[in-house]
């Protein structure tokens, strides 16, 4: 799957994104940052590693893990209906199917949902028998699944069917691998391309934060200092734990030619996915190219930041800064990024001396788009040009030895 860095075809080289959620692109790319350039990338290259935080349970998601337990696995979802293949008439059925969404009127969501469960509605035109019994089964399992929690009220108002068809795979195989292979499979994802959870869990995760001051108030909250996992499983109250990363994310990351952390909520999705032990220690022994795709905005995570900040914020999440004091690292923020990214007319300061003393020297400034709902975004094709650019530079760089 590797291929060498002198290989002059940008085409085959091999990514790994830490992806994440932002709520500033929902209407531009389907709820996930980087899901608005997926079909871009695909033109540079689909030898690409999506790794994605299991953690975040925001919509219907939530719902989900509310009463069937296990981890979140929105983002999962709509990363792999992204990446899934669009052209044939049958493709196009399945991504429009499981990226459907129930209305959100309780009278009409119920009729609805098994107006699909029984394979009456219309949204089944166009796939093949073998493909509608496959889903079917997963989405009925769904349903029992349900069913058999009496004491608990299940809400399908504005569901995703591919979440539900998701969660049945799950719950049926107890194995998150198991699910995205299917979800892939009936996807028609390209081989090639990998949906990987940050942490291969069939247990629900609940991301916990400590903030600078444990003095601050609403109209004024505390930055966060980390993030970290907690658990209720077992006998003890919520408390922390350490799961163990995705061995298939490191495997990843041990030969991919470049590292991309992606747009998203900083301390909700990305961190999570950098805090787990293994993954600073690689990335800081690696010489690719490591790309920071800065957001256009602040959100209410990063309030007041500059592009140093969100530097220093993740690598202190790669060092484990202050974590347990016996398992964190010393790293520089060079050894994690050594390129960032900026949209045009991003409305985050870009502190060029702080990234200097940082030893981070290489800014580039992408075309962005001003669009009426979601704001200031990345230009889709000149940010993938951008990234082939970069990685064209680095293997020209290599070639000459240098």
């Amino acid at each position: 799957m590797y291929l060498l860095l002198h290989d002059t075809c940008v085409k085959w080289k091999h990514v790994i994104l830490f992806c994440g959620t932002i709520i500033q692109f929902s209407s531009a790319a389907g709820g996930t940052a980087f899901n608005g350039v997926v079909e871009e990338l695909k033109k540079l290259t689909t030898r690409v590693a999506h790794v994605l935080p299991v953690s975040d349970d925001g919509g219907s998601t939530a719902e989900i893990v509310c009463v069937l337990g296990g981890p979140a696995v929105g983002d999962i979802r709509s990363r792999c209906l992204r990446l899934s293949d669009p052209s044939t008439s049958e493709a196009l059925a399945v991504r429009t199917l499981l990226g459907h969404r129930l209305p959100l009127e309780a009278q009409k969501v119920k009729y609805e949902w098994y107006e699909i469960v029984e394979g009456n509605h219309s949204l089944w035109t166009g796939v093949s028998k073998p493909y509608r019994e496959t889903i079917r089964a997963f989405l009925i399992y769904f349903q029992d699944q349900i069913l058999r929690r009496s004491d608990e009220l299940f809400c399908f108002s504005n569901g995703s069917i591919g979440n539900f068809f998701f969660a049945g795979a799950r719950i049926f195989f107890q194995s998150l691998d198991a699910a995205i292979f299917l979800f892939s499979r009936v996807s028609q994802i390209p081989t090639e391309s990998l949906v990987l959870p940050v942490i291969s869990t069939n247990d629900r995760l609940t991301l916990g934060c400590e903030l600078w001051s444990s003095s601050s108030v609403p109209a004024l909250p505390s930055r966060i200092k980390r993030v970290f996992y907690m658990s209720s499983e077992g006998s003890n109250l919520l408390h922390e734990v350490f799961p163990s990363v995705n061995p298939t994310v490191l495997e990843q990351l041990k030969s991919v030619d470049c590292i991309i952390f992606a747009m998203g909520s900083l301390f909700t999705s990305i961190c999570p996915s950098l805090v787990l032990r293994g993954i600073g220690e690689i990335i800081s022994s690696r010489s690719c190219p490591k790309v920071l795709l800065l957001s256009s905005t602040h959100d209410r995570e990063t309030s007041g930041f500059t592009a140093s900040c969100f530097v220093t914020s993740i690598t202190d999440a790669l060092n484990r800064t202050y974590g347990d004091s016996h398992n964190c690292l010393q790293n520089p923020p060079s050894k994690y990024i050594n390129t960032i990214f900026v949209p045009k007319d991003c409305q985050i300061p870009i502190d060029v001396d702080c990234l200097a003393a940082q030893e981070i020297f290489h800014v580039v400034t992408v075309e962005s788009i001003h669009d009426a709902t979601a704001g200031i975004i990345y230009d889709p094709k000149y940010l993938i040009q951008s990234l082939s650019d970069l990685l064209t530079g680095c293997t020209r760089t290599n070639v000459a030895g240098i």
